[in-house]
């Protein structure tokens, strides 16, 4: 009996567990149906739907490029304007200072008077040795009739040769100091002409250090002169620059050009900037301050074989490289490593390797990416 019952508690246990199963795959089976039948009627309806139309191929501008033998680098420098002649008028004897006839901007003439000493004591001394020249030329006059009395009475022999001697003497001695008095005449005239100072070029008065009435010594300066025509730009060059480059060049002052003549290099190099000093001379009046700044510009023809890209068409690389993004027979966007040589201010000469005729993406070139199918602007136009 006991045997029975545990027979019939395991069918018991046995039946539960087979429902539990039946019951489980039964709900198992209807999710997978359920789910099999939504996956079809989803796909029915996608292929009832028309399908989408494919991605315009994206347009970009297209250049091909020029090779070019070179190009034209310009260098600029900046220089200053300077007057080709400044002079620090003084007197070369001491003297007492007059008067001063031009003031600070004033504009002079070459010969002009500009300053003048006092000359009441040189007056003087000319009045005096004119004076004393008068007197011995009297005496003079008296010494030579005494002469041709002398010879007279000698060749009639009523008097020695000795009295004649004495005669001719005091003539001789006479004319001596005639002449000494004539050479201190002519001193006293170059001091007098000395006394007065004239501006040496046509120019302006740039500084006046003195005003009149004081005691001068020999070269204390009074006025200072600029030479106002002809001005000239001084600029520093590097030293390892070709002289011959430096032949040719555009002075550029105030947003305006001006043709400019090279004047020789200096040989010596400056000792604060280490550059060599180059002078040039504009061909024409320029509306300049003595002082100002100003722009050389010069232009060298540099020999080597490269193209002219925009500078948007330039894309950064890796470790500091440029690319250009070109486009292929095929209008596939491919990338080309450019080396920049020379830059203005819109376009730059690189040197890569691209043959003559390759089409390069002009612009925006971050809008494409290597590799890309695309559809150049002739192709738009030409659709």
């Amino acid at each position: 009996m006991a045997r029975f019952d545990k027979t019939k508690r395991f069918f018991a246990a046995f039946a539960r567990i087979f429902v539990r199963v039946v019951i489980t795959l039964g709900v198992i089976g209807g999710a997978g149906a359920a789910v099999y039948y939504g996956q079809t009627m989803l796909e029915d309806r996608a292929a009832a739907q028309p399908a989408p139309e494919a991605a315009p191929l994206t347009a970009v501008s297209v250049r091909p490029l020029t090779m070019e033998d070179g190009y034209m680098q310009t260098r600029s420098f900046v220089g200053q304007i300077e007057p080709q002649k400044t002079v620090a008028i003084s007197f070369e004897l001491a003297g007492k200072l007059t008067d001063i006839t031009v003031d600070e901007g004033d504009e002079v003439k070459a010969g002009q008077l500009v300053a003048a000493q006092d000359v009441e004591l040189l007056d003087a001394d000319k009045s005096q040795l004119t004076s004393s020249r008068e007197a011995i030329e009297a005496q003079l006059d008296f010494a030579l009739q005494r002469v041709e009395r002398s010879e007279a009475l000698v060749e009639r022999g009523f008097a020695s040769q000795e009295r004649l001697d004495e005669a001719v003497s005091n003539r001789d001695e006479l004319r001596a100091r005639i002449r000494e008095i004539d050479a201190q005449l002519a001193n006293t005239e170059i001091r007098l002409s000395k006394s007065a100072i004239t501006a040496p070029f046509d120019g302006r008065v740039t500084r006046r250090f003195l005003d009149g009435g004081e005691a001068l010594s020999p070269g204390q300066a009074v006025l200072e002169i600029v030479e106002t025509e002809a001005p000239l730009v001084r600029v520093g060059v590097p030293v390892s620059i070709d002289p011959e480059s430096l032949s040719t060049a555009t002075l550029v002052l105030n947003d305006a050009t001006f043709d400019a003549e090279f004047v020789p290099l200096r040989p010596d190099i400056d000792p604060v900037t280490r550059t060599r000093t180059a002078l040039y001379r504009p061909t024409e009046p320029i509306p300049a301050a003595f002082g100002q700044t100003a722009e050389i510009r010069i232009d060298t023809n540099v020999t080597m074989a490269g193209p002219w890209v925009p500078v948007d068409s330039l894309k950064e690389g890796t470790r500091g490289q440029w690319t250009l993004l070109v486009v292929d027979e095929e209008d596939r966007v491919r990338r080309a490593t450019a080396l920049v040589i020379y830059a203005e201010s819109d376009r730059v000469y690189v040197k890569g390797s691209f043959p003559d005729g390759t089409r390069i993406i002009e612009a925006g070139p971050q809008r494409v990416v290597p590799g890309q199918q695309v559809t150049t602007m002739a192709n738009v136009a030409e659709g």
